[in-house]
């Protein structure tokens, strides 16, 4: 294509869009999309159009679509308070806000087809399938989640996660006109894994060991910010990313490529060519040997578990 590809960003105010965009400005010509203006320090963020994008009516929408040849959708209805990740909502009654985020991903899918985009990305996450996680993984049943295997989740934000995915395949298929290539990333945990958070009674920390298993379980799931912004432009540029059976709709793992790892990256490095640049192992080698490895440390071996 002539000149910068033209890129859509949606949930362009949020926390994994402030990751990405410096990349993006230099790479793309964006239009940035999001339901406020402003990041979640309340500091305006240049060039953000408001719109609603899981509205019912899709019609007010169509037009930010046009003359786009990727989308990366990043957007995300929050259950509770705006800004809140919804917490105080019980699991049990969290349907109906995951519902409206699979119409707001069905919107984006709908409107992609319509304007003649190329390829939509998709932030899925790894919650896609997090039971073969909770269920398997930390009883040390499984030792890796491949992105082949049937998503399944234990919980709605999860379901609704892998609805984005199935969801994508109807539109790649080619069975509604054309095919549009659909790239789903399960993001992982793309904040920074420093055991004091954890296990000194920071914001990821638990009761008894806790906070040890979840230091454990993030160290396998990180992403550093050089990794994610490597990951999304290659599901955006990656020429051909059609399976074996013409179906240009790919599922792939977004974490760093972690020792610790249990999520299969063979997608990413295979399809897209992503080769991360980062290892918690390495990158948190001083913090890991203090609170795992060191002597007097009472961690359990392996990658996951106290």
């Amino acid at each position: 294509m002539a000149g910068k590809p033209r890129v859509l960003l949606t949930g362009a105010s949020g926390y994994i869009a402030s990751q990405l965009l410096p990349e993006f400005r230099k790479r793309y010509e964006l239009r940035l999309v999001d339901v406020r203006d402003t990041d979640r320090a309340g500091k305006k963020l240049a060039g953000v159009e408001v719109a609603d994008l899981a509205a019912p009516d899709r019609t007010a929408c169509q037009r930010l679509f046009e003359g786009i040849d990727a989308v990366v959708h990043l957007g995300y209805r929050h259950p509770g308070r705006s800004g809140d990740w919804g917490e105080s909502v019980p699991p049990v009654d969290r349907f109906d806000i995951e519902f409206t985020n699979v119409q707001m991903a069905q919107n984006v899918y709908r409107c992609a087809l319509d304007a003649g985009v190329r390829r939509v990305v998709m932030a899925s996450s790894n919650h896609a399938a997090d039971w073969y996680e909770h269920a398997l993984i930390h009883t040390r049943k499984k030792e890796i989640v491949s992105p082949d295997e049937l998503p399944l989740s234990d919980n709605f934000y999860g379901w609704a996660k892998a609805a984005y995915e199935l969801l994508g395949f109807v539109y790649a298929c080619g069975s509604l006109g054309r095919k549009l290539e659909v790239v789903q990333v399960r993001i992982g945990a793309p904040r920074e894994v420093v055991a004091s958070a954890y296990l000194e009674g920071g914001a990821g920390s638990g009761t008894g060991d806790g906070g040890l298993v979840s230091y454990k379980r993030d160290l396998g799931a990180h992403i550093s910010e050089r990794d994610i912004r490597q990951l999304f432009v290659r599901s955006i540029e990656t020429p051909n990313i059609a399976n074996e059976h013409g179906v240009p709709w790919l599922v792939v793992y977004g974490i760093s490529g972690n020792t610790r790892a249990f999520w299969s990256l063979e997608s990413a490095r295979r399809v897209l060519g992503y080769a991360p640049e980062d290892d918690t192992e390495v990158k948190y080698a001083a913090d890991i040997h203090r609170a795992l490895t060191g002597t007097g440390t009472k961690a359990r071996p392996g990658r996951v578990g106290a």
